[in-house]
């Protein structure tokens, strides 16, 4: 190997440096258990061994994010070797931290509590913002407020794809080699490696045997990319082992659950290489992808109550409909069951519980019942769930809406305000309540329709 063939690193390890040495400003590091955010760890600990002993070493945070629906393989590795860069990192004032999107924002939270339609490209994302996005903005505004400013320090290369290399460019400053973040104030972005090719990343991190600073093996991470048309591009670089498996070029870790494509080539290539664990999860995620245009598992109105009508003149989807969201939960269990694998946690079961209620489960147990049918066990609250009224009740209920035409859900959502508002005195918030139900388009839909048909006549 030539002398002379990581000079680039050791050049980049010299400029991380000299950031470093400049001032206190804390740095933070998102981890991904990628490539790239391997190679830059590698790089910081490197950088970190050649201070002189004596240093007062800063505060190095490594963050990373779990989506609460990554791939089990990689969220185990993930886990892992943050722990490790945790125990490693000590003696360097680095702490290694697993953040994780807000109940509220989470993919079952939306899903199956509120029956938010899958993302689906091109335009209907809402997954990244809130279960990478948003957690790590919070974790730097609050690391932030305990430091006044912070650098961040990006795995980014432009190597990587043409759009990201645009990306780079776009926030480059000329001379400069921190950039202001382009939406949290006193952040600045430090992109150390966006020169590095690809070919050379995977030789640097398999030198040395593959050894990392925090006794893994990033033989493991290789094994991890390997499969076929992983990449935009392959490359050989010599005998890694002794299966002499090529490098492949540009595999993204992602969820397991993830609709945004029509078919999940990374859970795929584990499934080929012989991950089996995951077949359910790809079948589960290749049924829920199917159910997003079945008419029978959508509403026809959205959560506030407006409608709208397509350009066939058929009726749009609203969410999932609470009967679709109580088939999703039930399937999602059941492969719990069947994997082994937590797939949904049971703060989120407990969110979704209430979410439920809010949507007119007069039952208050639709969610702890159909659990304990599938688990044969019972949620830790299961005993504090009290019908609001008798099933004989609801039943004559739903008789009565139906003898006089009244949509029982209608009656549901009114039932469900007068219990959350039955501690106001004042009627005027109970009143505001009701006309916000009672106002919804899709109440109001045939008038509608009579309405804009004279207006045309």
């Amino acid at each position: 190997m030539q002398k002379n063939k990581f000079e680039i690193f050791n050049n980049i390890i010299e400029e991380m440096k000299e950031v470093y040495l400049y001032d206190n400003r804390p740095w933070m590091i998102g981890y991904s258990g990628g490539k790239d955010s391997t190679l830059l760890c590698c790089l910081l600990f490197e950088m970190l061994k050649s201070l002189p002993k004596e240093t007062d070493y800063k505060r190095i945070y490594v963050v990373s994010s779990d989506t609460m629906v990554e791939n089990p393989i990689v969220k185990n590795y993930m886990h892992d070797v943050s722990s490790k860069i945790n125990k490693a990192g000590k003696k360097f004032n680095i702490t290694a931290e697993i953040i994780y999107p807000k109940i509220e924002n989470t993919f079952w939270c939306k899903v199956i509590g509120l029956g938010y339609p899958t993302p689906e490209p091109p335009g209907f994302r809402w997954c990244t913002d809130r279960l990478k996005i948003h957690p790590m903005n919070d974790f730097t505004i609050n690391t932030l407020k305990n430091n006044g400013e912070v650098v961040l320090l990006l795995g980014v290369r432009k190597a990587e794809s043409s759009y990201r290399a645009q990306n780079i460019r776009n926030r480059e400053i000329d001379g400069k080699l921190l950039v202001p973040h382009s939406e949290i104030e006193n952040a600045y972005v430090y992109n150390p490696l966006t020169e590095i090719s690809n070919e050379i990343v995977w030789e640097y991190l398999l030198k040395d045997n593959g050894e990392t600073p925090w006794n893994s093996s990033n033989k493991y991470l290789f094994s991890l990319y390997q499969g076929d048309n992983l990449g935009e591009e392959k490359s050989v670089v010599g005998e890694i082992d002794k299966d002499k498996i090529p490098v492949t070029g540009n595999s993204r870790f992602g969820c397991w659950i993830c609709t945004m494509v029509k078919e999940d080539k990374s859970l795929m290539n584990f499934i080929n290489r012989g991950s089996n664990e995951l077949i359910p999860l790809r079948d589960f995620r290749n049924w829920l992808l199917e159910i997003r245009n079945d008419s029978s598992m959508r509403d026809t109105k959205r959560r506030n109550g407006s409608v709208y009508v397509k350009s066939n003149g058929e009726p749009g989807f609203g969410p999932f409909t609470m009967e679709g969201r109580k088939i999703i939960l039930e399937r999602l269990l059941k492969l719990e069951q069947e994997t082994g694998i937590e797939l949904i946690t049971q703060e989120e079961l407990k969110y979704i519980d209430k979410i439920w209620e809010e949507e007119g489960d007069l039952s208050k147990r639709a969610l702890v019942d159909l659990y304990f049918n599938v688990k044969g066990t019972r949620l830790p609250w299961d005993k504090y769930k009290k019908p609001l009224f008798e099933a004989s009740i609801v039943n004559k209920v739903e008789h009565f809406a139906k003898e006089y035409d009244v949509p029982f859900e209608l009656i549901s959502k009114l039932i469900i305000e007068i219990e959350k508002n039955k501690n106001f005195t004042r009627s005027t918030i109970v009143n505001k309540s009701f006309d916000k139900v009672l106002n919804q388009g899709w109440l109001h839909q045939s008038s509608i329709k009579e309405g804009m048909e004279i207006y045309d006549n």
